[in-house]
Formats: C-alpha cells, sequence, structure tokens
C-alpha cells in the first residue's frame, strides 16, 4: 500500500472529526478567504459574456486547485514523514466539509419553527437557502428546510469527499472552489446568465458522481430504502438541476414526505415538479430526521471514499510489481550494433545483481554488456 494513500485515508477521517468536533469558524474560514479573493476577480474580469466567465471560473477554480497541488508538492518535498502529508489532509478535509454547520443551521430554524416564532426562522432561513423568505409559511419553510439539508449533503460533504478520494487534497480543495463559485455566481439572474454559465455548468459536471453517491447512501441509510429508491428513479430526472434532483428525491422517499413545488427565489417565482408526490408535507420535525439521515450519510461517504482509496493504493503495487526488473532498465533491449545503454542505479538485493551482472568476468551478452551500478546521485526510493 502505497504511504501517499494511507495518509490521506488517516488525514481525511480526521478532518471528517474536525468538522463534527467544530463545524466552520465564525471568522477567518479559508472558504470565505477564497470567496472574497473570487469577489475581487469578478469586478476585474465581469463581462456580459460567457468567454468572461469561463476565464473568471478557469482562474478562481484552476488557481485553487493548482495552489493545493503545489502545497502538497512542497509537503511532500520536505521529507517521507507521512505526518505532514496527513496534517495537510486533514486541515483541507476540515476546511471544505461543512456538514456540521448544516446541521447546526437547519436545527436553529427548525428549533425557531417548534417554538412557534416563524418572525425568527425568517431571520435564519438565509443562512441556508437563497429562497425569500417572508413569502414562505411554516410548512414552506420546513420543505425548505429539508431540501437544503439534501442538497447541501452532497455540495459540503460527499462530494468533497468523492473527489478528495480521486485527487487528493487538490481535489478537496477544488471541487470546493467549483461549488462556492457556482453559489456565487451560478444564477440564472440578468447579471450572470452569460457570465455564471461555465460556473454552473462545472459545477453540475463535479458535482455528479457525488450526487448519485449521495442518493444511494440515503436510500441505504434512510427509514424506506424501498421508498427512497422509488422516489429517485420516478422524479429524480424532474428536477431542473441534474444533480439535485436525485439528491432531494431519494431523502423526500427515504424520509416519506413530499418536496419540491412553488418557490420564490431571487425575485422571482419557480414552479419546481413534486418529488415524491405520495408523501405527506414536510412537517418541523421531520428538519431533525434529515439532519440525522444527512450525518449518516456523510459518515458512510466518508467510509466508502477511504476505502476506495486504500483500495487502490492497496492494487497499484500488485499491478506494477509483476515484473520489477523491467521497470530498472536491466532487461533492456538490444539492437544489432547497438550497445545496451547501462541501466539506471537499482538498489537493495537488484543493487547487488546488477554488481555482479556487471563485474569484470561476468557472463557475456545482454547481461555483461550492462554495466549497472548504483548511481551516486541517484536516490534511494526503497
Amino acid at each position: 500500500m502505497r504511504a501517499d494513500h494511507a495518509s490521506y485515508a488517516c488525514g481525511a477521517a480526521l478532518g471528517f472529526l474536525g468538522d463534527l468536533a467544530t463545524g466552520d469558524p465564525r471568522r477567518g474560514h479559508p472558504v470565505a478567504a477564497f470567496g472574497t479573493a473570487a469577489l475581487a476577480a469578478e469586478r476585474l474580469l465581469w463581462r456580459d459574456h460567457r468567454g468572461a466567465g469561463a476565464l473568471y471560473t478557469a482562474l478562481c477554480a484552476g488557481g485553487a486547485a493548482a495552489g493545493a497541488a503545489l502545497t502538497a508538492r512542497v509537503v511532500r518535498a520536505l521529507g517521507p514523514s507521512r505526518a505532514a502529508h496527513t496534517a495537510l489532509t486533514a486541515a483541507a478535509t476540515w476546511a471544505v466539509l461543512g456538514g456540521t454547520t448544516l446541521g447546526r443551521e437547519a436545527r436553529a430554524v427548525g428549533g425557531a419553527l417548534a417554538a412557534g416564532d416563524l418572525d425568527a426562522a425568517r431571520r435564519r432561513l438565509p443562512h441556508l437557502c437563497g429562497r425569500d423568505p417572508q413569502a414562505l409559511d411554516e410548512q414552506q419553510i420546513a420543505r425548505a428546510v429539508v431540501e437544503s439539508v439534501a442538497e447541501n449533503t452532497s455540495d459540503a460533504v460527499v462530494g468533497a469527499l468523492v473527489w478528495g478520494a480521486v485527487a487528493g487534497v487538490p481535489g478537496l480543495v477544488g471541487f470546493r472552489a467549483v461549488n462556492t463559485l457556482d453559489a456565487m455566481v451560478g444564477h440564472r439572474s440578468p447579471r450572470y446568465r452569460r457570465f455564471g454559465w461555465a460556473s454552473a455548468r462545472l459545477d453540475d459536471l463535479a458535482g455528479w458522481p457525488g450526487a448519485r453517491l449521495t442518493a444511494v447512501l440515503a436510500a441505504l441509510a434512510g427509514p424506506d430504502p424501498r421508498g427512497a429508491r422509488r422516489a429517485w428513479r420516478r422524479d429524480g430526472h424532474r428536477h431542473p438541476s441534474p444533480n439535485a434532483g436525485p439528491v432531494e428525491a431519494s431523502f423526500a422517499g427515504a424520509l416519506g414526505v413530499r418536496l419540491g413545488g412553488t418557490l420564490a427565489y431571487g425575485g422571482r417565482v419557480e414552479h419546481r415538479p413534486v418529488l415524491n408526490s405520495g408523501g405527506r408535507p414536510v412537517e418541523a420535525v421531520d428538519i431533525e430526521r434529515a439532519v440525522r439521515l444527512s450525518r449518516r450519510v456523510g459518515a458512510l461517504a466518508l467510509g466508502v471514499s477511504v476505502a476506495a482509496r486504500l483500495a487502490v493504493g492497496a492494487l497499484r503495487p500488485a499491478r506494477t510489481g509483476l515484473f520489477p526488473a523491467a521497470r530498472t532498465g536491466l532487461f533492456t533491449a538490444a539492437r544489432p550494433g547497438v550497445p545496451v545503454r547501462a541501466a539506471r542505479a537499482p538498489h537493495g538485493a537488484l543493487a547487488h545483481r546488477a554488481r555482479s551482472l556487471g563485474a569484470p568476468g561476468a557472463a557475456g551478452g545482454a547481461y555483461g554488456q550492462a554495466t549497472a551500478r548504483p548511481s551516486a546521485a541517484g536516490r534511494d526510493r526503497g
């Protein structure tokens, strides 16, 4: 098993636990710092044109991922210790995950609704979504919270873990950057209809695997797996968002509630398809049920992503270790009239074998001509 896969698994688990323990800080959050930088870039680059939006998306999201990749490379170059790479992964995982804060905000709205304080619930709702709270009654606020919990479980937890398993720290940071840009400019408003098009489409692409995994895990972890699968299969594709649809439908079926319908968002009214039409209307008590389901889905996603990463690390040596001598250059093909080039310095047992093959008086042929010796400049990689 490669060390970076094991250290990633440990770091991801530590970062997940860190988010459970602390949530997002009120000040100085790395995602907020990225948002400030993206806002400054928007002021410089905004044009009512898709090309300008694509450039903006490439610079912001690509710059964040490249910066994370450079940081990871520097950490590896400082030494072979796993501790530094584990710490970097843990910090990045903690920074990009938002499951604890998501549950905290949802519970705050649910508590206000349970206490009968509709005004307080309306004041807290903008922390979760961009809907107009003044246009919503108690049931509509509860529905909006459950829908936000479902969608953000995919965006703020599962999707990040999926891309972390695929690409490590750059995957974690890059996904979170793309998701943040979509939240900032990926709207169909007059200002962002063209400029935000690239951010929205990239977010759809990056969020696709995480959304499907979220829907699967919600069906597995929810109280009604069959209802979740049925609602996902029947209604998931009807949602205007290719990723929110499967997730919200699966949550609706798992919880036995009805989601979707008319909503006021960004100064306009939308009539979305009803998800799980056979379910009952959402109530305030369903917010806590949705938060608990979100927690279970996040824990399962961590297990799946870490297991996948470790499995890849375990399979790679088996796949590349079938012919270890071929990688060292000992078996270099010879052509008539062309001397065999000296192989690069192998080490350990292979180095001893190479010395014996290249020693004076050794047998002739390709082995005898290849005077392979450990290079003084070569780095021992084990």
